[in-house]
């Protein structure tokens, strides 16, 4: 089928919620590294990854490879049989995540992986509510639609009790209207008040993602983890850390970016980079939390030997390439292009995140900082005529949203950089 074709037969057959990027959507057949061909046989440098998800490119050989191998050998096992392949990981797992996490539960995505988190505090501590944050994304399940805290991914009114969501520590639009530093982190003590007024004063959990992913890559004070969870736990609940976009170093210098901000988290959840595109979650607890789990449980495809070569190759690979340093070095090199840009053109507002996570905020008007999706529509459809592949996100709908595989070379930085320079200078 030719792109014209495919492009008629997904409005025709899919879901209309299956919604694309641009006017005239990319159907991509074929990709290596960081660089995506077309079904009219058009290149693109991938900037944004499968949505963070091809932490080390396309098609690596030696991920290619091992698949392959694997699949020749055993393709699969339901989790009532324990294999080489899940064990490996799950050990692998504890030994780079931080604290005490040790114990690990796969299943096929991030919404289950932080469903079964959610859960599993709910078990543990015996009480029910959940404390999420505005500006949040969990997934599409229903308990992950009601911890999401973007109306546009609320597609129904959730009727999931104990749910409360804090404010967000989002800077650039403080919903307090104050100043950081000055401010004195008032986002995270606001979470005392939100126990005190509208949960029963025993919340299970405190589920955040140290990056805020779909809502725009809003990144938090330096003190913000320490205050907020340091209150939750005071009333007895948990901490679930989110690392579903964040991990594997991408946020430079640690494998995790909860490591960043002081905490250490008695869950935590991964998925995409975990697996090279293959679909995986993941969800590690604490022994004393995970051992609380003694009812029958299991995922079908969850742990998969197929999947789980996936994340031990793709380990690999990162563990060699030290994906945590070059995360922090090539992403120093796109902040520093960012911030030129942020100079140059008045309606970029703000420009955020950490390593390989990196955002730009546009809007009509620095001063009243009101939000311009159109721009960002814009600037996403140049940039691909420029043959540069990025994305959005946001509340609403104004942020670029900048994720290349953690292993694109400096050259390809300093590549895309120019290809997004003159798209931005096409923006009107």
């Amino acid at each position: 089928m030719d792109a014209q074709t495919v492009r008629a037969k997904h409005k025709e057959f899919l879901f209309p919620c299956v919604a694309n990027y641009y006017a005239e959507p990319v159907v991509i057949t074929e990709a290596h590294g960081a660089t995506v061909t077309d079904a009219d046989g058009r290149d693109y440098l991938d900037f944004f990854g499968g949505i963070l998800t091809l932490g080390i490119g396309h098609s690596h050989p030696e991920f290619v490879t091992r698949i392959q191998d694997q699949v020749a050998r055993l393709s699969h096992t339901a989790s009532v049989y324990p294999t080489r392949e899940q064990s490996r990981v799950a050990e692998r797992l504890a030994q780079i995540t931080p604290g005490k996490l040790k114990k690990s539960f796969f299943t096929t995505s991030g919404t289950e992986a932080d469903e079964t988190a959610i859960m599993l505090a709910k078990i543990y501590t015996g009480q029910q509510e959940i404390i999420a944050l505005r500006h949040a994304y969990a997934g599409r399940s229903m308990t992950a639609i009601a911890i999401t805290g973007q109306q546009p991914w609320r597609v129904l009114p959730t009727q999931i009790a104990g749910i409360k969501h804090a404010l967000s520590p989002y800077c650039y639009r403080c919903p307090m209207g104050l100043e950081y530093p000055s401010c004195g982190i008032r986002c995270a003590e606001d979470i005392e008040d939100l126990i005190k007024t509208e949960t029963t004063g025993r919340p299970a959990a405190f589920i955040a993602e140290p990056i805020q992913g779909a809502g725009g890559f809003i990144t938090p004070p330096q003190e913000y983890f320490e205050i907020a969870v340091g209150i939750v736990r005071k009333y007895g609940g948990l901490f679930i850390c989110d690392e579903v976009q964040t991990g594997w170093g991408r946020t430079g210098d640690h494998w995790c970016g909860i490591e960043h901000w002081n905490v250490e988290p008695d869950i935590m959840t991964f998925a995409k980079s975990i697996a090279s595109g293959f679909p995986v979650g993941a969800t590690i607890a604490t022994e004393d939390v995970a051992n609380a789990f003694t009812g029958l449980s299991l995922s079908t495809f969850g742990g998969n030997p197929i999947s789980m070569a996936a994340v031990d190759v793709t380990m690999d690979v990162m563990q060699r390439e030290d994906t945590p340093t070059r995360s922090a070095e090539r992403g120093t090199q796109l902040r520093d292009a960012l911030e030129e840009f942020k100079r140059r053109f008045a309606f970029i507002g703000d420009v955020r995140g950490m390593g390989l996570m990196q955002a730009l905020e546009l809007v009509e008007d620095r001063k009243t900082k009101e939000p311009s999706p159109k721009k960002t529509l814009a600037l996403m459809e140049a940039a691909k005529r420029h043959g540069l592949l990025i994305g959005k996100g946001g509340l609403y709908g104004n942020v670029i949203r900048i994720a290349p595989s953690m292993l694109v070379t400096k050259s390809e930085v300093q590549d895309g950089c120019k290809r997004l320079e003159r798209a931005l200078g096409e923006v009107r």
